[in-house]
């Protein structure tokens, strides 16, 4: 059993930047790590995607490419969404996955476990 929390959100600006973190305990180093947000009244989709080890291959949505950055610390069991940029459409719940896959995957159903989400909110 993974558990996952995030923190960081919060509201800002448009153009302003944010870093969320998700938290993993036990260890996150043999998963793959995954952001993804759900806005009111829409489907959760995907952000960002990064596979277990340090350097490995990433995965971006379209409307964040650019802006965001997703990166992981394995010793402290962290993750980190680096948002830069930010739309008011970026408003959302933002949610930290985990699952075995091996690759950087877009797929909700590849991710196992999921933390129970933190607001993001941007002022236009």
């Amino acid at each position: 059993q993974v558990q996952l929390v995030e923190s960081g959100g919060g509201l800002v600006q448009a153009g302003d930047s944010l870093t969320l973190s998700c938290a993993a305990s036990p260890r996150i180093n043999v998963y793959t790590m995954g952001w993804f947000r759900q806005a009111p009244g829409k489907e959760r989709e995907f952000v960002a995607a990064a596979v277990r080890w340090i350097g490995g291959s990433t995965e971006y949505a379209d409307s964040v490419k650019g802006r965001f950055t997703i990166s992981r610390d394995n010793a402290k069991n962290t993750v980190y969404l680096q948002m830069n940029s930010l739309k008011f459409e970026d408003t959302a719940l933002y949610y930290c996955a985990t699952g075995p896959s091996e690759r950087p995957t877009r797929n909700p159903n590849s991710y196992w476990y999921w933390g129970q989400g933190i607001q993001v909110t941007v002022s236009s």
